[in-house]
């Protein structure tokens, strides 16, 4: 109850305020101890980013106004002192969130996490079976997800795959029941292939995609069945209805201390968070971007759409650090 508290509340301030962000995600570190063939987000060769300096941004981050902030990576479990910073985030009000591919998981390690205050932890699991493609399988992770329904006291949410490139979509059918049988959310991941295009469900898989959606009956099972944007990205259809406002109510802070729109636009607009300002969050609100239409990054996503009734943009795509904007296109406000 006191977590559902404290996400109402973060909504509320997102509401009454554009000034601030509401979600972000931060890298501990970039290495991880898989190899999964479809993933840009990691190496193996990363050392963790020195805790010091992760305490200052999640300060920092805290100065601008966050809400929400979630562990990502590489693998996050692989920093030493990650407990450590998710008291630390604790401590500021913030909801604290990791997601992990949950390999590292004990009982031991769940009741830690516990302990320093954990909100939220999500696990994408790829197939039942594991592949050359990725190791994250039902198979190998069940026992491990079965410790988190007996220790976890945050909640929980399985994430499975669906779209291009998946070999069997019956998978994440059965991947979402598991979920659901645990205790756990189940939501669904929609992805490109690996030419970075959006290809129509069809058939089977339409019919598997539809009956993953109505799997949780749940509150959170419910905004991801309600989930505008899958609807059209499913069908292949663009989302030229919302504004995403990454680099504003989303941040994505890279392992250097970057401010990036998100995983998949890194770059833009590559400020250093120590040097992130309001005024940078300002002009990232109102900046277009031309990637939105066939975005699948669910957290941009649910974070922009608390302000689609208000403020278009009126920019167009911002260019990388210390490049100028280009011209107005609409009126709008400054």
């Amino acid at each position: 109850m006191w977590r559902r508290w404290r996400e109402f509340r973060a909504v509320v301030k997102g509401l009454a305020s554009t000034r601030h962000p509401v979600v972000a995600h931060i890298i501990p570190i970039r290495r991880c101890n898989l190899a999964c063939a479809y993933c840009n987000e990691y190496d193996d060769i990363s050392p963790p980013v020195p805790t010091g300096e992760m305490l200052r941004r999640i300060d920092r981050l805290a100065e601008l106004g966050l809400s929400i902030l979630t562990f990502s990576g590489g693998e996050p479990m692989l920093h030493p002192d990650l407990d450590w910073l998710i008291r630390h985030t604790r401590g500021h009000g913030i909801v604290c969130g990791l997601i992990t591919n949950g390999f590292l998981l004990s009982a031991d390690r769940i009741r830690k996490l516990n302990k320093a205050g954990l909100d939220h932890l999500q696990i994408s699991i790829d197939n039942v079976e594991p592949d050359e493609v990725s190791l994250k399988s039902l198979k190998t992770l069940d026992h491990r997800l079965r410790m988190l329904s007996a220790h976890a006291e945050f909640h929980v949410s399985i994430n499975s795959v669906f779209g291009a490139g998946v070999r069997n979509p019956e998978d994440a059918l059965r991947i979402g029941k598991r979920a659901i049988e645990l205790g756990f959310t189940s939501t669904i991941g929609v992805i490109h292939d690996h030419d970075g295009q959006l290809k129509p469900l069809q058939g089977r898989e339409l019919e598997i995609y539809e009956e993953l959606r109505h799997l949780d009956k749940r509150s959170w099972g419910r905004i991801n069945r309600h989930n505008p944007f899958q609807k059209n990205l499913v069908a292949g259809r663009p989302n030229n209805w919302w504004y995403c406002r990454a680099g504003a109510r989303y941040l994505y802070v890279c392992e250097d201390g970057l401010v990036h729109y998100c995983s998949q636009q890194r770059g833009y607009p590559g400020i250093p968070l120590e040097h992130y300002t309001h005024e940078d969050i300002r002009r990232e609100y109102l900046t277009k971007k031309d990637c939105a239409p066939y975005c699948t990054i669910s957290c941009v996503h649910q974070t922009s759409i608390m302000d689609r009734w208000r403020d278009p943009p009126i920019f167009e795509f911002a260019q990388p650090q210390k490049t100028a904007l280009v011209q107005i296109t609409s009126p709008g406000k400054p």
